[in-house]
């Protein structure tokens, strides 16, 4: 801990090797300025995340002046001009987090966070505790070992958390969600995604209909309607275009088929010919041939 001019209480812990995911923590801290500490009008090219604990303050956004008190997050946007200043009988003490830009404002948009509603707000002091202790998890494990990567990955889990809780306390003004899409085009979309994930297995249209809830008639229908494939079409035409991708490996033809669902080496290479026009030997020297030409 350490205490600035400006501050009666300051605590900083700097993330010794930001960068390594898609979330990129900078630095996290606490601190309580002594009143009237003002920052701004500036800007910042990261995000910076504030949870006043105590006390008051003002915080200005894109021209709008917002009153925070305990409870309160608010948050300053990449590019955006911003300023804020303790109050002058009640300084407030907070804590912060900054992220890096790359993908942020997307993130914060999907969180229902923009620079005309910059503020979380909450109200009950067990969700205020338990935002405390996820910033106080992030911050204390800089620092504190010889591999600083795994201090990213532990404070990235951290941040995780911090941002799901403050998205469930702004759920009122999330955007638009998949609840919002007609019950046959989520029933496709889940249908897809199964697929995609799934298709290494030994799969049926009983399983698939048991796995996602619909009736295996009902599952082909909709699913048929949307895509023009029944379901089983769509996991062959998945099989096979993982298939593909895998043959400028150096995995056999016997592992490529295994490796997407097939353990008849055969019926693979039949379904592969019928698919793209050449048997997976086929396929897979002629990619070989125009790696050699290049």
């Amino acid at each position: 801990m350490s205490i600035l001019p400006d501050h009666t209480l300051y605590t900083i812990g700097m993330n010794p090797s930001p960068g390594g995911h898609d979330l990129n923590i900078l630095f996290s801290g606490e601190g309580t300025p002594v009143p009237r500490h003002k920052i701004g009008p500036i800007i910042h090219d990261y995000c910076l995340i504030h949870t006043v604990l105590t006390g008051q303050g003002v915080f200005e956004c894109a021209g709008t002046v917002h009153h925070c008190r305990a409870g309160d997050t608010f948050v300053i946007l990449p590019g955006v001009l911003f300023s804020y200043e303790a109050d002058d009988r009640n300084p407030w003490h907070y804590n912060w987090v900054a992220l890096q830009e790359k993908g942020t404002n997307l993130l914060l948009a999907d969180m229902g966070v923009t620079p005309a509603r910059p503020i979380i707000r909450c109200t009950e002091e067990t969700e205020l505790n338990a935002l405390v202790e996820m910033y106080r998890h992030l911050r204390l494990g800089f620092n504190q070992s010889d591999h600083p990567w795994l201090e990213d990955l532990q404070a990235s889990g951290w941040l995780r958390l911090l941002l799901h809780k403050l998205a469930m306390l702004n759920r009122e003004f999330l955007p638009s969600s998949s609840n919002d899409v007609p019950d046959i085009e989520r029933g496709v979309r889940q249908t897809e995604r199964w697929i995609s994930t799934q298709y290494h297995q030994q799969l049926s249209i009983d399983q698939m209909a048991k796995a996602l809830g619909y009736h295996r008639a009902h599952l082909s229908k909709m699913f048929k309607q949307h895509t023009g494939l029944s379901p089983m079409q769509y996991l062959m035409k998945v099989r096979i275009e993982k298939a593909k991708s895998l043959m400028r490996s150096s995995f056999s033809i016997h592992e490529i088929a295994s490796s997407v669902g097939f353990n008849d080496a055969l019926y693979f290479s039949k379904q592969f010919r019928k698919w793209t026009g050449m048997t997976p030997s086929e396929y897979k020297y002629s990619l070989e041939k125009s790696s050699n030409k290049t």
